[in-house]
């Protein structure tokens, strides 16, 4: 798919999610094929503890995370940080509590709906160091050097243009500013047929890249120290989510496949310096 193809899809679906405070599989409603699940449960899943998910205002967290970037992240009192697809604000919210007053946290999205929502809660929890952005995380509206940490959750496989996206990053981190994102790579490609198909790619699968192509970008950005922190098979109920059900009645992929499709999905948390 072309790149405005994909932004405009991916933009349209988050949208949606904004208005309706939920993606498919983070909702009370089963008529979409997932097992019901709350944002919670998915939050705790990939690393959150209760009290980061009690700290947050109600609705800050849609479940749309892959791991919890904030806890590899060591913020410090003071620094600023940048929040790649800031959504309705979760991540930028427990950061503010790590950098302080005296620090700032900046949420950067393209999707009107996410602003909207991350605005109106940093309102209702009166955060008064976040801000929210509406930008593409190709073309950052931020000035040069001026971050002193850069997160990402679950993110950046959403852009057709990843090595545009760490390009990015590398310019406006300060000098010793620091990467710290969770994302979706893959193992092994993907049938050509999954990789064309919108919903899977708004669901963090088709439009992930090979881990190591992935780590690549971030090192022909100029990042060194590039670290794979963590990884684990990514999403586990897979095989029972409504993209998995689609795969198997619409394009013709047998169960059997679909299971092996899923075991070369992984989310993976990643480190990096700019020196």
């Amino acid at each position: 798919m072309k790149e405005e193809k994909v932004k405009k899809i991916v933009r349209k679906r988050y949208g949606n999610v904004a208005k309706n405070s939920s993606s498919c599989c983070a909702s009370s409603d089963s008529s979409c094929g997932c097992t019901p699940v709350t944002s919670g449960d998915i939050s705790r899943k990939i690393g959150y503890s209760e009290e980061e998910l009690s700290s947050v205002p109600e609705g800050a967290n849609l479940g749309l995370g892959c791991g919890n970037p904030i806890a590899l992240a060591s913020l410090k009192e003071g620094e600023t940080v940048l929040d790649l697809g800031s959504g309705a604000g979760f991540d930028c919210f427990l950061a503010a509590k790590k950098v302080g007053k005296k620090g700032k946290v900046i949420g950067v999205d393209m999707t009107p709906e996410m602003l909207d929502k991350g605005r109106a809660n940093a309102n209702k929890g009166k955060y008064t160091n976040v801000e929210f952005r509406l930008g593409e995380i190709e073309n950052l509206p931020v000035a040069d050097k001026s971050v002193n940490v850069i997160i990402s959750n679950c993110v950046i496989n959403l852009s057709p243009n990843k090595r545009q996206v760490f390009k990015e990053a590398y310019r406006v981190l300060t000098p010793k500013g620091r990467l710290m994102v969770s994302d979706i790579v893959l193992l092994d490609e993907l049938p050509k047929e999954l990789k064309e198909n919108a919903q899977a790619y708004t669901s963090c699968i088709s439009g992930a890249e090979l881990k190591e192509k992935y780590l690549n970008f971030i090192k022909e950005a100029g990042f060194k120290e590039v670290k794979v922190i963590d990884e684990t098979n990514f999403p586990s109920d897979f095989i029972t989510s409504d993209t998995s059900q689609e795969l198997v009645k619409t394009l013709g992929i047998s169960a059997e496949k679909t299971k092996e499709i899923g075991k070369s999905i992984v989310s993976i948390k990643v480190s990096a310096i700019k020196h």
